[in-house]
């Protein structure tokens, strides 16, 4: 008779590291004259939550955009919204003086400091006098509020590419948008759904905001069409 505890199966508990890929590889992009570096992966984690280790579309052509029109990151003040492995925040940070990078999952955080720690220590760096990465999600209240307190002068500048409109994003626009100049927020979007098309324009006007569409920047990335919106408060 084989005794019971040798039927037991074994169980096994993977550690949640076990579904992470961390095996980042340093990668070069231009835009324009701007030729840059960081380190990324070529397809994200199996964790669906991960998707900023990798490039996404839409940030490639919100930085064909940014680097076409690089006077208006020049001293300029911006934050960015899913800045996922900072690719958007390292052509910034070519031009403004202060750049603050977001993401609100915590490993896709370590690939951007990592970034950021790439930057600040490359020999030909020009990067912006202020750098920072902070967690921020939306309708988070105490990160919104933790934003608003370390930086009390605002953002001149509000950047986000390929990011999801979910409910509660564009009041975190608004409280973004608030305070003195003339603030803007500029978002790369890509068409994923068709319900979603309209809800990003409708969301901005219902909630006060002025949202028109950059000329010459709707075009075609792989499968999918993108376009640049900015966006003011009325």
């Amino acid at each position: 008779m084989i005794r019971e505890e040798e039927e037991e199966e074994e169980i096994v508990c993977l550690d949640e590291s076990f579904f992470i890929n961390d095996d980042y590889q340093l990668a070069t992009f231009t835009f324009g004259s701007n030729v840059i570096q960081l380190y990324c992966l070529q397809s994200a984690s199996t964790d669906f939550d991960l998707t900023g280790q990798v490039i996404w579309p839409g940030a490639m052509l919100l930085n064909h955009y940014l680097s076409r029109n690089a006077d208006m990151l020049k001293g300029s003040s911006i934050i960015e919204l899913g800045s996922g492995a900072g690719i958007t925040g390292v052509l910034c940070s070519r031009f403004c003086r202060q750049l603050v990078l977001t993401d609100h999952n915590d490993e896709v955080l370590k690939i951007l400091k990592k970034n950021i720690d790439l930057l600040e220590s490359s020999e030909n760096s020009s990067c912006c006098t202020e750098l920072a990465a902070e967690k921020l999600e939306w309708g988070n209240s105490a990160q919104i509020n933790h934003i608003s307190k370390t930086y009390p002068d605002g953002f001149d500048l509000i950047l986000g590419a390929d990011i999801y409109i979910l409910q509660n994003f564009y009041y975190l626009i608004q409280q973004l948008l608030h305070g003195h100049g003339k603030r803007k927020f500029i978002l790369d979007y890509v068409s994923r759904a068709k319900v979603m098309d309209s809800l990003v324009i409708s969301e901005a006007i219902r909630h006060g905001m002025l949202i028109n569409e950059v000329a010459g920047t709707r075009s075609v990335i792989g499968n999918l069409e993108g376009v640049v919106y900015e966006i003011i408060l009325k």
